[in-house]
């Protein structure tokens, strides 16, 4: 027993621990290791003995007539590509030789749930859409989940490139320097287009219930028409109407009112209780219960998805 305790201070186990905590380096002593050269001045250029050796070791890589390892490696590897490739390819293709035919009546997509959405989606939903009918709707549960990942992937961008208020100020005049300079043309044609671009956009999102659109669309309108005011104008003059703090209030109460929806819907379902919500006339732009305003809900999560890409990837902030 004493054996084994004496050992263990030597056993892989024991080394591989030490290692990984940072207590031992398993290289030190068995690799030559020279010290770096110092750089020396040769009339008016700067010699690195260090970057020559560097050099010297790439051009022997490279060098396909003496490198006979790295020569058939990339041969292997181009082999391997087109390989992989033409593999993928017959998958794909023996993959779509067994799909059904468009439009038979005997495939599995023509089950009782499209016949669902179709004959009676307008009556238990109210939306003359189908489409968003189905979206937001019967699969609303899905499409809750993809506005929560555009709300996730907009605080990652933040959290990775966000700057704070020091670091904005310190970078400002180096900013403006690239800010649109003052372009009469340009500006007078983003001044017509914009509010156009709002206007469609909200249009868009209004009647997705209505006819072919919805929030992600209409949303996605707006946060170009937010991106090329911003690249017209700059950003000191974005932010007079749509700054970080309004940023943060639409964004987060927009996907806190849909969540607050989606607990309704999902609690009375799973429940077995009755929607008080009205559903209105199809047809009417005050119809379809929820779906309206669900549909306002992600049109501003979108839109401001847009926008915070582009400012953070930009320029670090809103």
């Amino acid at each position: 027993m004493s054996r084994i305790r004496n050992d263990y201070e030597n056993s892989l186990w024991c080394r591989l621990v030490r290692w990984v905590n940072g207590e031992t380096n398993p290289f030190a002593g068995k690799m030559e290791m020279e010290p770096l050269r110092e750089t020396e001045v040769v009339g008016d250029s700067v010699f690195n003995p260090d970057r020559l050796d560097k050099e010297k070791v790439e051009q022997y890589v490279e060098d396909m007539g003496r490198n006979k390892e790295m020569k058939a490696f990339r041969i292997l590897y181009n082999l391997a590509s087109v390989s992989l490739c033409l593999l993928l390819i017959a998958v794909l293709l023996l993959a779509v030789s067994w799909m059904p035919v468009l439009g038979d009546p005997n495939g599995p997509n023509n089950n009782e749930v499209s016949r669902r959405y179709v004959e009676q989606g307008m009556e238990e939903s109210g939306a003359v859409n189908m489409v968003t009918n189905m979206i937001l709707s019967y699969r609303g549960f899905d499409t809750f989940g993809e506005t929560c990942v555009l709300f996730i992937a907009a605080t990652c961008v933040i959290v990775l490139l966000r700057k704070n208020e020091e670091e904005i100020e310190n970078a400002r005049e180096t900013d403006w320097k690239y800010e649109p300079k003052p372009d009469a043309i340009l500006q007078k044609i983003t001044l017509i287009l914009v509010p156009v671009i709002f206007l469609y956009g909200a249009y868009i999102i209004l009647n997705g219930h209505l006819s072919p659109g919805g929030g992600f669309s209409g949303g996605a309108m707006m946060g170009a028409g937010l991106i090329l005011y911003v690249t017209t104008f700059g950003f000191h003059k974005t932010q007079r109407f749509f700054n970080e703090k309004t940023y943060d209030a639409v964004k987060v109460g927009a996907l806190s009112l849909y969540s607050i929806t989606m607990i309704y819907y999902f609690y009375t379902g799973a429940n077995e209780i009755q929607n008080r919500i009205p559903l209105g006339t199809p047809g009417d732009i005050l119809s379809s219960g929820m779906i309206l305003p669900i549909n306002i809900f992600v049109g501003l999560e979108v839109a401001c998805t847009m926008y915070a890409f582009f400012a953070l990837f930009r320029r670090g902030g809103m």
